[in-house]
């Protein structure tokens, strides 16, 4: 019994060590990533840079004090903003798609925006759940289901 919790402690350990080895200081995310977050925003601070190990560490995640996460390509271009529940900013976000939700959903704020392999997901407030392709065609418009 000593054994295993031991080892379970060890294991512990391990794991705690490796994910705080995978953060890394703002000043070390490529340039487009630091200008991204200074342009779009600077109303808050930056709480844990780190690699992205949820991607094999091909890119960067920022955690920002105001709750919002952003994602990032190995180059520095974002991949996902993610707002919760709040609105994010949309100064970044393809002007079709703004176009879309100002007419179809004149009451909802954009919150999180994804781009996968090879469409666009983008998320507003009331569970609305859109998908694009990468050049801006609507594909999929619904409310999300609960367990979504």
């Amino acid at each position: 019994m000593k054994k295993r919790i031991f080892l379970a402690l060890t294991l512990l350990i391990a794991a705690i060590s490796a994910s705080a080895q995978k953060k890394i200081e703002v000043r070390e995310l490529p340039q487009p990533a630091q200008d991204f977050l200074k342009k779009h925003f600077s109303n808050t601070t930056i709480e844990v840079a780190k690699k992205d190990a949820e991607h094999g560490e091909k890119g960067f995640e920022v955690k920002l004090k105001d709750g919002t996460e952003v994602e990032f390509w190995k180059d520095g271009s974002y991949r996902e903003v993610d707002g919760g529940d709040k609105p994010i900013p949309t100064a970044f976000i393809p002007q079709s798609v703004k176009d879309y939700v100002a007419k179809n959903h004149p009451n909802e704020k954009i919150t999180h925006i994804d781009y996968g392999h090879k469409d666009l997901d983008v998320d507003l407030t009331n569970s609305i759940d859109l998908e694009f392709t990468k050049e801006g065609k609507i594909l999929k418009d619904k409310k999300k289901n609960k367990k979504d």
